[in-house]
């Protein structure tokens, strides 16, 4: 995705350091409050990994604000976990690192820039610093001598981590042309190539020569380039949503036919090569599912199928190591489930989950480069999930941390996958979570649809849902019409396009409720994020007397103003093609129909939301007070569309506590 038709650079400054914060503070004696500060906190690790030679851990850990920390130690525990790198999180936030030699770490950093034409942006840059903070040297985009054309707006991305060579990787990176007035050194290649780059001096040597249409490269694992992207644009500059793929034979530099992939998903799409085998594994529809295939990459292109489900999507393939070697499919069904290739992993997986049968959520997120260390992860729905070494020659399992450790002795939910009648008769599967100790008896409750609404939920935990359990709240995620995981059929045209029945969904998911003697009528409401802010909103106008209190966080409440803040990014043309045209786009905006809703509704943006402009929130209150209805919008400053900052979540989420007990 790129922006179309401007000619300036900005420039955004990284690596700001910062003093380590306090938590977030409560008063314990108020209990909305004090629940809002333990599940309104970010989680206590992220992006957990682990060095070549399995000795070292790497991870973020969040400070106040957007803020956080990067620690380094010692797997056997037998040092403190040292901080070698913070971010302020204004507007630099650290959003990945990871080891590309035992002694040295790759890390990103991603912040939200305003444009000169007041648009707002995602910028990300990447960076290499030794595992003890030192020798920090920034990777930029290619550049001459003149001034470049175009936004610098994508810092790369490792394609490959090149596990025979120390602290190098291989790189895709945008090359931006420059004007070339009054200079002869400007740099004039255009679209994104593939550099091999190292890391501790940040040299850089061309591996594959940029190219305009290209969009992405796919390594075999031990830096090779096999497959190459190419993203199809009209003549206004628009990407269409099709894409070519060509391929190399292993001892070729020419390019072959692969695939292609239209804008509907029809066909093979490549994500991952296995050298070894010389095939390209992928995702493609079978009887509108998407199943896994390979694929020859010998001049045959002989396709095989991997695996499949009549059920649901198969949601892609599990990898390890630093050579992303796959091992597997993943797919969920009532629960993410994986099916192992590889014999060993495959009964290691099934002995932890026997080891460990109240942690049924396992999964492994780090590997040594010889393999035989491991770091696993495991949780459940009523466990925020933790983290374990295994040492695959000692055969010993080790806790290492907790991803939340201020919820350890905290009562969580169960939740429980369940199914309900739509209007229509079909059986709506969804999620449904009680408050601890209480009977599913006359119960307030909340529908909270996910957001996407590509998008589906999955049993697990789930911090809003917990929090408002918390509060003796039973709370039902339905996976409405409209989500993806469960194929083409049930994703219908998209939850907007088909928003009648999508919402429909959403409004029957309370009347189960209501039905089953779950919910008190009198006390039931419904609450979003994203695409569920609108389905709150939309399923308010709909149906006005359901729900008695509305929340809505960051949502689209306009469908041709969605489109319309795409009109000049190159994605506009998926956007628009994805809502449509037609009486549906202003009968499904909410803002338009604000006099239908009864309920009184609380919102909640922050001013730097790219995924869903502040001014949607803002349009929608607005419309709603002219109307002479109760509208509260709250909004965060210098946000984006997640929020991820504890201190605005547990103020978010106490908001909502008092929103909903209100009379």
């Amino acid at each position: 995705m790129g922006r179309i038709g401007y000619s300036a650079i900005t420039g955004v400054a990284f690596l700001h350091m910062l003093t380590i914060g306090t938590g977030v503070a409560y008063a314990e004696s108020d209990p909305i409050q004090s629940m809002a500060a333990l599940f309104g906190a970010r989680p206590t690790v992220e992006n957990l990994s682990l060095s070549p030679d399995g000795k070292h851990l790497a991870y973020i850990q969040p400070l106040s604000g957007q803020a956080s920390v990067l620690f380094v130690t010692a797997l056997d525990g037998g040092a403190a976990p040292q901080p070698i790198l913070r971010s302020t999180g204004s507007p630099d936030r650290l959003s990945s690192c990871d080891w590309v030699a035992n002694d040295r770490l790759l890390c990103e950093a991603i912040a939200v820039a305003s444009l000169d034409v007041a648009e707002i942006t995602y910028v990300s840059r990447l960076f290499a610093l030794n595992s003890d903070g030192s020798n920090i040297r920034q990777i930029t985009s290619p550049k001459g001598s003149g001034n470049r054309t175009e936004y610098d707006l994508f810092g790369g991305g490792v394609i490959d981590w090149l596990p025979s060579e120390d602290g190098k990787i291989l790189m895709v990176r945008n090359y931006i042309p420059e004007e070339t007035i009054g200079t002869r050194l400007a740099q004039s290649k255009s679209g994104l190539g593939v550099d091999k780059i190292d890391t501790r001096n940040i040299r850089a040597t061309s591996m594959e020569p940029p190219k305009d249409s290209a969009s992405n490269y796919i390594t075999d694992g031990i830096g090779n380039v096999r497959i190459m992207e190419l993203r199809e644009r009209n003549v206004a500059g628009y990407d269409t949503g099709t894409m070519r793929y060509l391929y190399r034979l292993p001892d070729s530099r020419n390019w072959q036919e692969l695939s292609t992939v239209d804008n509907n998903d029809a066909g093979f799409m490549p994500v991952a090569v296995d050298a070894k085998a010389n095939i390209a594994y992928g995702l493609k529809k079978l009887d509108g599912r998407f199943a896994a295939y390979s694929l020859s990459l010998d001049g045959q292109r002989t396709e095989h199928l991997v695996y499949s489900r009549p059920d649901v999507d198969i949601d892609g393939f599990k990898h390890i190591g630093r050579q992303q070697r796959v091992i597997g499919v993943s797919y969920t069904t009532d629960s993410e489930n994986a099916v192992y290739f590889d014999e060993p992993l495959k009964k290691l997986a099934q002995g932890l989950s026997k080891a460990m049968p109240n942690l049924p959520l396992i999964d492994f997120v780090a590997a040594s480069q010889d393999e035989q260390v491991l770091v696993v992860s495991a949780g459940s729905d009523n466990d925020p999930g933790r983290y374990y070494s295994f040492d695959r020659t000692s055969r010993q399992l080790r806790e290492l941390m907790l991803e939340r450790p201020q919820l350890e002795g905290v009562t969580l939910a169960r939740s429980k996958p369940v199914s309900y009648p739509a209007r229509d008769g079909v059986s709506v599967p969804g999620y449904l979570t009680l408050p601890p100790g209480r009977e599913a008896k006359g119960l307030p409750a909340i529908v909270l649809p996910h957001g996407g609404p590509s998008a589906r939920d999955s049993w697990g935990f789930d911090w809003l849902s917990q929090y408002f359990a918390s509060l003796g709240y039973a709370v039902l995620q339905p996976n409405f019409r409209g989500s993806s995981g469960y194929g083409d059929a049930w994703f219908r045209d998209n939850g907007f396009k088909s928003w009648r029945t999508a919402i429909g969904d959403v409004s029957d998911a309370g009347r189960w409720l209501i039905a089953q003697g779950i919910a008190d009528p009198k006390r039931l409401s419904i609450v979003g994020w994203s695409y569920g802010g609108y389905a709150a909103l939309q399923a308010a106008v709909v149906d006005p007397k359901l729900f008695q209190k509305v929340v809505a966080i960051a949502p689209v409440t306009d469908l041709e103003k969605v489109k319309e803040e795409r009109r000049d990014w190159t994605d506009y043309k998926i956007v628009s093609d994805m809502i449509g045209t037609g009486p549906h786009v202003g009968e499904g905006s909410p803002a338009r129909h604000a006099s239908a809703i009864e309920a009184p509704v609380l919102m909640f943006h922050g001013t730097m939301d790219r995924n869903v402009l502040v001014s949607e929130s803002k349009l929608m209150d607005d419309r709603l007070k002219d109307a002479g209805k109760r509208s509260e919008l709250i909004v965060y400053d210098k946000l984006d569309h997640y929020l991820e900052d504890s201190a605005a979540r547990t103020d978010m989420l106490a908001r909502i506590g008092r929103f909903l007990q209100a009379p």
